[in-house]
């Protein structure tokens, strides 16, 4: 059954700091079109460009008065620099404090993640901490899913702080769109110049492609994946667990089968989280090579689910890396390497003076080199996932 007849009508009433809006007015969600942007489902899975369609809102003589219980799951390791603060926006919802519980499954953190975390659950009994032997995401988000009582089930990353309505906000969209997953732009942010610099180019159309949850900010619509999503309880006994198998891309995978079975997925303006960006060079290829290694995987269980900008990067990396092979030995091959690294020389540059006009002269030094290494990073995990998953399949494997 599709996941969308499941869904059970949650109503409101006004919340703890806050009142819930009643009626709302979708021409203030959006700069696009003066509508409630919306995209339909194509063949149950693809997701057709956004079109404006009616707006919605409540009839609040026929929402009822009780609340949803929401659990918010958040799988960790390794994450002592960032835990307190995640947890705590959590913590400081403006949701009623009964009706929420905060689970963690630590993944053997090693720095400090799991004692930290127990100090907040002693300071606040919502706070429970859970093992998470498999020490990845997947693993971690299907130990919580195990214990939650929640009839919303709300994700949260350790890198991540969502904003005091952001629960609140969820459920009141679950609730009025008629949709079983949703989530919002998320902004992200850096502390050091060199994480300021990555965030800028996470956030850029040329550094991402057009991935909406990270460069659509005033839009509400309906959307193929969203960033630290909220899941009505139905929606995920439909869907069954995450997929173990992979340690980036999980979510993608989820969403993918989710639509397939017809669940609908919002992104929504007014539903705000902070992403702390990666603060070293290492560490934003290691983040991107893994999204690109395990895209692969993913593509080959839902074929369906890729686009055009998927292979984008690994097109263009593949084109880099044989060219440069061949050039010294044919002179066509020499002539195309340099034509591909001249073009992409100045589209990065010009995509970097661009952003860097928009937020600031001093990231212009870094902006070519993130943008390649978002780039590359990604196009060159994606074709190591090709070797080991497609053309050498009996390869042992790994946790990249």
């Amino acid at each position: 059954m599709p996941a969308e007849c499941n869904q059970k009508d949650f109503g409101f009433h006004p919340l703890r700091q806050r009142e819930i809006r009643a009626q709302l007015d979708c021409r203030a969600l959006t700069t696009e079109g003066g509508g409630l942007l919306l995209r339909e489902n194509q063949h149950n899975a693809n997701v057709s460009p956004c079109e404006p369609l009616e707006s919605y809102s409540v009839d609040q003589s026929k929402t009822s008065p009780r609340l949803p219980f929401v659990s918010v799951v958040m799988p960790v390791r390794n994450e002592a620099d960032w835990i307190v603060r995640s947890v705590s926006a959590v913590l400081t919802q403006d949701y009623p404090r009964e009706l929420m519980e905060i689970i963690v499954a630590d993944g053997q953190s090693i720095d400090g993640t799991r004692e930290k975390i127990q100090a907040l659950s002693a300071e606040d009994s919502r706070v429970r901490l859970i093992d998470n032997p498999g020490k990845i995401a997947p693993t971690g988000l299907n130990a919580c899913l195990r214990v939650a009582k929640g009839e919303v089930v709300i994700r949260v990353d350790g890198h991540c702080e969502i904003e005091s309505d952001y629960a609140s906000r969820c459920v009141q969209h679950l609730r009025v769109a008629k949709v079983q997953v949703v989530g919002g732009p998320l902004d992200t942010i850096g502390e050091t110049q060199l994480a300021r610099t990555v965030a800028i180019a996470m956030s850029s159309p040329f550094g991402v492609g057009n991935s909406s949850f990270r460069t659509r900010k005033n839009a509400t619509m309906l959307t193929d994946t969203v960033a630290f999503p909220a899941y009505t309880r139905a929606a995920i006994d439909d869907a069954g667990p995450f997929d173990e198998e992979l340690v980036r891309n999980q979510d993608d995978e989820y969403h993918f089968r989710l639509r397939k079975r017809g669940a609908k997925i919002l992104l929504a303006s007014d539903v705000r989280a902070r992403y702390y960006a990666r603060s070293s060079f290492r560490s934003l290829w290691n983040q991107f090579f893994q999204y690109g290694y395990w895209k692969v995987r993913v593509m080959q269980k839902h074929a369906l689910q890729m686009s055009v900008r998927h292979f984008v990067t690994p097109i263009f990396a593949l084109t880099l890396i044989t060219t440069a092979v061949l050039a010294p030995f044919n002179s066509v091959m020499r002539a195309l390497f340099w034509a591909t690294v001249s073009s992409y020389a100045i589209a990065n540059l010009a995509a970097s003076l661009i952003a860097a006009k928009a937020k600031g002269w001093p990231h212009v030094k870094k902006l070519p080199l993130t943008f390649a290494i978002l780039h590359l990073g990604y196009g060159i995990g994606f074709l190591k996932g090709i070797v080991r998953f497609i053309l050498i399949p009996r390869l042992a494997p790994d946790r990249h």
